[in-house]
């Protein structure tokens, strides 16, 4: 998903405690389960005036444990008119609770066995889940876009329009039947196996999805649709836009095949899927939802498109970046976030944090390492002005996770710190073991589910490095240091000695103590001399010999570590240039 335009004693203590060793267990935020759902097959049908959805959905399940009779499914505001066993007709006990349906099933199943169980059910106006859009026209009588229904699953809201095990950690597979008004097009997931014309003058859709996903990856949209077609190699693609704004299609989305291309060749997997289409819709709340196949954007972000003009430099203007950033970004979730899935949702930014930076290695490969840069600068530079004054912080794990509805509420966290994480972490693994240890992530864990320790040793096993450091601080703690740096020069011997101090407020979950392996770069009249540091300790002395007077100081000269800010007071401007 993309974002929407969306004491010093005590911080020594806090910093040992903050150490491998000696870190505090995390909290669990996987959700156990006894069944595991095999398949989902979900038939709907909608009254528009009332804002009224009937659906008719059957869950496949086995047992995970033995003797299973009760089966709980997340469901929010469905009334049910009946409950049954799919292969007999056998109607089943149930109950509701506001979050729930809980069936009781006609005997104990066992681990192995498989059991099919149909709801049939309605619900009006949900609040979440399924959103109706009236037709928009200008002020000529021009209509803009036709009236459109579409879902929206990310976090939990497929509870709210289907009975599922809403969420992440259970994949399953999904077939969709969505009937819609004749002259309507349907965009669901995963393969299209043809409509049907039915006697009140509304056409059904068929697809179906035989790859295991995430329910909040479950999608359609209906609408007045123009279907533009591309292709990469064998995959069609599809770009659905509104009638008459079929050039922006090209526009906006042409560059999709090649940044698959790009993404294949980075991380030696290939497209994982048999399709992919992107469709717009209107008054979308974020500024794209990855859909498993069936990616849904804000028009108002694609229209972006008409503004984008690229320079004769040939790089990124603010409006072209704006478009390809997003589809770059919705694109990289088909192998981080569809093909392999955050376990639980105080690991989101395995999916986001990876699709933010996949921006950038897009941007490098089209544009060069300074586009590169230049973006992982700028995420770097958007978090820490907002963790400096967010009341919501939290680490890339979010601790606050079970608070499902504030998930988005600190994107800079999860998208753009995340995003500058991995790139910290590309570069001290270096760029052949990283992604030598990304194809082995995505390999090992393709349609499952992973958590950051997946990533650490993934990322271990190709560098040979102790990463646990690099997580604790990083993925587990939160913030960002704050370096003061003094210096002394000795003319006599000259030596430079340079004094880095640790000044972030140490807190809870912000470590007094980061360990910072930076290189730094010393200028003088006879040339520049290159050093590696590894910062340890809040404060810090290190001297150098020269042959000459400094004349300019570069930490982290080529911002291997951008969540930093460096400090330097008036007592360092002998050394013009200083940065």
């Amino acid at each position: 998903m993309s974002k929407r335009f969306a004491l010093f004693a005590a911080a020594a203590i806090f910093a040992a405690a903050f150490s491998v060793s000696g870190q505090k267990a995390r909290p669990d935020f996987n959700r156990s389960s006894d069944y595991d759902v095999q398949n989902y097959t979900i038939r709907a049908r909608f009254d528009r005036k009332k804002q009224e959805v009937f659906g008719d959905t059957t869950v496949t399940l086995k047992p995970t444990k033995a003797d299973l009779r009760i089966v709980e499914l997340d469901a929010v505001n469905l009334a049910f008119n009946s409950v049954k066993l799919a292969t007999s007709g056998a109607a089943l006990s149930y109950r509701t609770a506001p979050t729930k349906v809980i069936v009781t099933l006609d005997k104990a199943y066992q681990v192995g066995d498989e059991v099919s169980i149909q709801f049939v059910y309605s619900t009006t106006k949900p609040k979440k889940g399924i959103y109706f859009r009236e037709a928009d026209g200008d002020s000529a009588g021009v209509e803009l876009h036709s009236s459109q229904i579409w879902s929206q699953g990310e976090a939990e809201e497929a509870r709210y329009w289907f009975p599922s095990f809403d969420f992440p950690s259970d994949k399953a597979t999904t077939e969709e039947y969505i009937t819609a008004e004749a002259g309507e097009t349907v965009i669901g997931n995963g393969e299209f196996l043809g409509k049907q014309a039915n006697g009140d003058g509304s056409v059904t859709w068929h697809y179906k999805m035989p790859v295991p996903h995430s329910t909040y990856l479950v999608s359609f949209a209906i609408g007045k649709y123009v279907r533009v077609e591309d292709r990469y190699k064998d995959i069609p693609l599809g770009y659905y836009v509104y009638p008459l704004r079929e050039s922006i299609a090209k526009k906006a989305f042409g560059g999709t095949p090649d940044m698959i291309g790009v993404y294949e060749q980075l991380t030696g997997v290939n497209f994982p899927y048999n399709k992919y289409d992107q469709t717009i819709v209107a008054n979308f709340q974020f500024g794209g939802m990855e859909n498993i196949t069936a990616t849904t954007m804000a028009d108002t972000e694609i229209f972006f498109a008409d503004l984008s003009v690229t320079s004769t430099a040939g790089e990124l203007t603010p409006a072209s970046s704006i478009v390809t950033d997003l589809v770059s970004h919705e694109l990289a979730h088909s192998w981080f976030g569809d093909l392999v899935t955050c376990k639980n949702w105080a690991e989101l930014w395995l999916n986001e944090g990876f699709a933010t930076f996949m921006e950038a290695a897009y941007r490098e490969k089209r544009f060069g390492r300074d586009d590169y840069m230049s973006k992982i600068r700028q995420d770097a530079a958007d978090f820490m002005i907002d963790d400096a004054v967010n009341r919501r912080r939290h680490p890339l794990f979010d601790l606050t996770a079970r608070n499902v509805d504030g998930l988005f509420d600190n994107p800079n966290t999860t998208y753009n710190k995340g995003g500058a994480v991995i790139h910290q972490l590309r570069e001290q693994v270096g760029d052949e073991a990283f992604w030598k240890g990304i194809n082995a992530y995505l390999n090992a864990h393709k349609f499952a589910n992973v958590e950051s320790t997946d990533l650490r040793k993934a990322m271990e096993e190709a560098s040979g490095q102790d990463l646990g450091w690099f997580f604790d601080q990083w993925v587990y703690g939160a913030g960002a240091p704050s370096i003061r740096v003094t210096h002394v020069w000795q003319p006599r011997t000259k030596t430079l000695s340079l004094t880095f101090t640790q000044i972030q407020r140490p807190d809870g979950i912000t470590p007094a103590v980061f360990r910072l392996p930076m290189d730094i770069r010393i200028r003088t009249a006879e040339g520049s001399v290159n050093q590696k540091l590894d910062l340890t300790k809040r404060s810090q002395l290190v001297t150098f010999r020269l042959s000459g007077r400094p004349t300019a100081v570069e930490v982290d000269p080529e911002d291997k570590i951008p969540l930093k800010k460096v400090t330097l007071p008036p007592s360092l401007t002998p050394l013009a240039g200083v940065k």
